[in-house]
């Protein structure tokens, strides 16, 4: 008679799919909320620099936050559980992407006076989808591959400050991505390069304003959890969602 191995246990954690649902949402909200409205803001304490006003686009309130919690899912759960949620995500973005075009190309019915303001807010150019995808996808695995290999190299010390750092890394990345590829030879160089700079900034300081609630929140999960998993042997690979 065969000898059969018993099945692998699989752990069951309370809060991980919340976290996938509210990481998610995050991302949906700043790509199909964010995009719709430039706002200003006035900076009388940067016209040293001849900075008296600030542009940006609204969605840089949602999208750090992405980056905060993938923090906390690589962090308690490990990178192979934080690339699952990130491919969930990509997959909701791609779809709302998609319905976007469609309803978007549908012919309005007569009466309904919208049309235009809908192409507005929804209709968002193949190329900025696909730079916002994009940058997305390769910030994100490189704000969680940070952040898990920092944790092996210093123990699990100095959470904090590797939260920083993955996030510096990360939205580096994402914005030197995105931006060249949504806007290159629409925008002037010098411009482009400005708005790169500072979106990257803007969204690092999120991450730093959102460091003590951050830590809270992951030091909770951890006791309510019983978890903190250091990736030893992780494989790291993103085109992957083995857990």
């Amino acid at each position: 008679m065969s000898k059969i191995d018993p099945p692998q246990m699989v752990r069951n954690y309370r809060f991980y799919d919340l976290v996938m649902v509210g990481f998610v949402a995050i991302y949906l909200c700043s790509n199909l909320i964010g995009p719709a409205k430039a706002a200003q803001i006035d900076t009388p304490w940067l016209a040293w620099a001849g900075i008296s006003t600030f542009a940006f686009g609204a969605g840089v309130l949602f999208f750090p936050l992405s980056y905060v919690f993938g923090d906390v899912l690589t962090e308690v759960y490990g990178y192979a559980r934080a690339r699952k949620v990130i491919w969930a995500g990509f997959g909701a973005m791609a779809f709302a992407a998609l319905m976007a075009t469609v309803v978007v190309a549908l012919p309005p019915a007569p009466g309904w006076p919208n049309q235009a303001a809908y192409e507005t807010v929804f209709g968002q150019t193949p190329r900025i989808v696909m730079a916002s995808m994009i940058a997305y996808f390769c910030g994100e695995f490189v704000n969680s591959f940070v952040l898990a290999k920092m944790k092996l190299a210093d123990g699990g010390k100095r959470m904090g400050w590797r939260f920083v750092v993955s996030t510096v890394f990360g939205e580096g990345v994402d914005s030197l991505l995105f931006y060249p590829l949504a806007f290159y030879g629409i925008w002037g160089n010098d411009l482009l390069l400005k708005i790169v700079v500072a979106q990257w900034l803007l969204k690092v300081m999120v991450e730093v304003v959102m460091l003590p609630a951050t830590v809270r929140i992951v030091r909770a999960l951890k006791k309510a959890e019983s978890e903190d998993y250091f990736d030893r042997d992780t494989n790291f690979t993103p085109f992957s969602l083995k857990t």
